[in-house]
């Protein structure tokens, strides 16, 4: 008996300790095999966040290459590009805010002399500091050169350095919104010491995210920039950037067709001959050339606002765009809209041919033989109004005579008058006309003043906007005041095209000042 209760113990012991041993070896496998899961997800996760698709390098292209000094360059892409390598005292943002970049501070000391201070910690993309006396090198070499920054720096009287981080920069009169002004790119004095700046054959050097590695006859090359301050927080998914340099634009849109260009922005309304409408993406955005009625507010008749509000919700600017202009413009509602986060929606009007007669009538206006006439100053008159174009100007007259035929079906009478281009910027001068065709390209500043200031071309009086001209905080009261005035139609603007490769990635945000906002988050997949 004794014997079998220990053979029987002997045996539940054996299987225990089998069984035990089982566990530990289920334990250890699925503990093991746990971890193999969590770390394959893992990897699997983190090949998902870096995409290890991603090429390595973007290209470009650009056409009528001059020179990758920013100061110096006439190229608009090379310009736009160049934001990439050389940075300026303030930025602009994606929606035209001023954000400070070199800058660290921008007081006002009085109306015409400000102070900029900046750190010191900054590198030049060769290692040295960042000091005050670039920014005025940069001011001084602006001022002397032929350079698109010519009118930033117009204003600037003098600069002084009382020491390496700060810079007092004097004007020579009063400037509204003096920081915009300050978004051109600066250079190193100590790089260009001795030089003839000109026609220095150094290769341009900045502080930006890339660098400038080699400039030859066909290509140049950016690399990532390992003295940007900002690298980590905002490293670049692409290491460089190839821009090949080609003699003319069909050439670079025939290779972006081809699959050995990334990315092309142009404001070419045609772009679809050249690449198809296949087989990319595009992104568009609102360009700065700006075009809209302006009225003699002088005249006998359009000095009522009736009549210009009634012509306002007559014309179609949708159909201007699309029949006349071909889908090549965008319409606008005024001259903040290219994107500023100052413009508040203000003066978007839908075409209403009976809200446009019943504002004339409600004004005293009557509708005789199919014309509408006023007894004004003790004499009758008919709502007759000559358009000034410019006769060289073919699109305009157009669009001039497009508006002609829509103020016709309400009664309206428009007679386009084509003058030479002497005699239209006579007339516009002068203010010698009732209603005239014309446009600008919007500044980067928010100054209203071309239209509502002293002097301007509508002959536009109002003393309320006036007083509101010089700060920010006025501007949804101004356009207000100016969309129930109509001194103005904006009619259109231009469009930018951000053309890219299909395979591109990122979060694209172009406008008209630069077009490669965050551009660390952009990538090419294979």
């Amino acid at each position: 008996m004794k014997s079998n209760n220990n053979n029987i113990f002997k045996y539940i012991f054996a299987v225990v300790v089998i069984g035990l041993a089982i566990g530990a070896v289920y334990i250890l496998y699925y503990s093991k095999n746990n971890n193999i899961e969590e770390v394959i997800e893992e990897e699997t996760q983190t090949k998902n966040e870096s995409e290890i698709s991603i090429v390595e390098n973007i290209k470009m292209g650009i056409s009528n290459y001059d020179t990758m000094n920013p100061l110096l360059t006439t190229n608009k892409e090379i310009i736009n590009i160049s934001k990439l390598i050389f940075e300026p005292l303030v930025e602009i943002t994606e929606d035209y805010h001023v954000r400070a970049c070199l800058a660290k501070s921008f007081e006002k000391i009085d109306d015409r002399t400000y102070q900029v201070k900046i750190d010191n910690s900054i590198k030049w993309q060769d290692g040295t500091s960042f000091i005050a006396k670039d920014i005025q090198f940069t001011i001084e070499k602006i001022k002397e050169e032929r350079s698109i920054y010519t009118s930033n720096v117009e204003c600037i009287e003098s600069v002084e350095t009382p020491d390496s981080e700060t810079a007092i920069i004097k004007l020579n009169r009063d400037v509204d919104f003096i920081e915009f002004y300050l978004d051109f790119p600066i250079l190193s004095s100590t790089y260009y010491l001795n030089e003839d700046f000109k026609n220095s054959s150094k290769i341009p050097m900045g502080t930006g995210m890339y660098k400038i590695a080699s400039i030859d006859n066909d290509n140049i090359l950016l690399i990532r920039n390992d003295r940007w301050r900002n690298l980590n927080e905002a490293t670049p998914k692409t290491s460089s950037i190839s821009i090949h340099k080609y003699n003319a634009i069909g050439e670079m849109f025939n290779t972006f067709k081809l699959g050995n260009i990334d990315i092309i922005n142009t404001y070419m309304t045609n772009y679809n001959d050249y690449v198809g409408t296949i087989g990319y993406n595009k992104k568009e955005y609102r360009g700065r050339s700006y075009d809209f009625l302006s009225f003699n507010c002088d005249d006998t008749i359009l000095t009522n606002k009736a009549v210009r509000r009634a012509i306002n919700y007559a014309i179609n600017k949708n159909d201007i765009v699309s029949s006349v202009l071909g889908n090549s413009k965008i319409v606008t509602s005024g001259p903040l809209d290219y994107g500023s986060y100052l413009y508040n929606g203000e003066g978007v009007i839908t075409p209403n041919q009976d809200e446009a007669k019943k504002i004339l009538q409600d004004d005293g206006w009557t509708y005789v033989n199919n014309r509408w006439q006023k007894s004004i100053n003790g004499h009758v008159r008919r709502l007759v109004l000559n358009l000034t174009v410019n006769e060289g100007n073919q699109e305009r007259i157009n669009v001039a005579n497009s508006i002609k035929k829509q103020l016709a079906d309400i009664g309206i009478i428009i007679n386009v008058i084509s003058v030479t281009e002497e005699k239209y910027h006579e007339y516009l001068q002068n203010k010698n006309y009732q209603v005239i065709l014309t446009g600008i390209n919007n500044s980067i500043t928010p100054d209203l003043s071309y239209f509502y200031g002293d002097n301007n071309i509508a002959n536009y009086n109002n003393e309320n906007i006036k007083s509101k001209l010089h700060s920010v905080e006025n501007f949804a009261e101004i356009q207000k005041i100016a969309n129930e005035d109509v001194p103005y139609i904006g009619l259109y603007r231009n469009k930018g095209i951000l053309i890219l490769n299909a395979n591109m990635g990122g979060e694209f945000k172009p406008n008209s000042y630069f077009t490669y906002y965050d551009f660390f988050e952009w990538y090419r997949q294979v």
